[in-house]
């Protein structure tokens, strides 16, 4: 894309998006290129439908995968060239609301229980007891963790936005005796090389060994620690205020939507951090 490159890489920059978004924008952008064989600001509305069509019917991508895509597309023509919406309305296609399908404490449970390795356990109990996305789990540093507060520092979330997210007294106890053993520096969870964080594809694989190991056959990825999070503590009573400022979600509609996974939520309140059910994960 050369030049074309270069001014969607700076449009990406200057809007904060992230580094994982950006790549994916430009492989979007790239992949069209590579199929007509033609630079993307000269093709039409009407290539770009086709190639949406394409992606769908002959290459097999599901709807919500396509509609990735022309998040990506859309960002290019409207941002980056500075066409407008009206005049070149790039269509999504309509995508099934499913909702996610909820780990049970006892499933959390099971799922830690199967995680031999001391930082790959460390690394999903601290996604669920902080309610974390994984991109946020795998760049914590050790100095990120506030125990005079009792709270994770979140740098450069989604947004990117710095936050707060929960550290409970268990989930410090934990975070302390796998320090003690493991001694990670600077990363709280180190890749190979430990001058480099654990990967998010390392993180999403651990996710799936422990849940095939556990014998858990719900559907989804590791996002449903998060999920897990949330919706165990509407179900304690948690108000949906203090769950959206843990999930660290910029509009209430975005909590909202755990209300629909907890039906049975209970009407008694309680401190957040006794609500995780950690009494049935074993210590290690």
């Amino acid at each position: 894309m050369g030049i074309l490159r270069a001014r969607m890489e700076q449009a990406l920059a200057v809007r904060g998006i992230s580094t994982r978004t950006g790549e994916n924008y430009l492989r979007f952008v790239a992949d069209l290129t590579r199929h007509y064989g033609r630079p993307p600001d000269s093709l039409t509305l009407g290539d770009v439908e086709a190639y949406l069509v394409h992606l769908q019917h002959v290459r097999g991508l599901t709807p919500e995968s396509v509609a990735t895509v022309v998040t990506g597309l859309r960002f290019f023509y409207h941002v980056t060239l500075g066409r407008s919406r009206r005049a070149f309305p790039i269509p999504a296609p309509r995508t099934a609301q499913k909702e996610p399908e909820v780990l049970s404490r006892e499933e959390v449970a099971r799922l830690l229980a199967q995680t031999a390795h001391r930082r790959d356990r460390m690394l999903l109990l601290t996604t669920y007891a902080a309610g974390l996305r994984v991109s946020e789990v795998v760049a914590l540093q050790v100095r990120h963790i506030d125990s005079d507060r009792m709270v994770i520092r979140i740098e450069r979330g989604k947004g990117p936005r710095d936050r707060y997210a929960l550290l409970t007294e268990r989930l410090l106890a934990e975070l302390r005796a796998y320090w003690r053993i493991a001694q990670p520096a600077p990363w709280l969870f180190p890749g190979q090389k430990r001058d480099r964080h654990v990967t998010i594809r390392t993180a999403l694989r651990v996710y799936v060994r422990a849940k095939r190991r556990a014998g858990i056959t719900k559907r989804g990825g590791i996002h449903g620690l998060r999920h897990a999070f949330a919706t165990h503590l509407i179900e304690a009573g948690v108000d949906l205020h203090t769950v959206q400022c843990l999930l660290g979600h910029r509009h209430i509609e975005t909590t909202t939507r755990y209300l629909h996974l907890a039906p049975q939520a209970l009407a008694r309140r309680g401190a957040p951090c006794d609500l995780l059910g950690f009494a049935d994960i074993p210590p290690h």
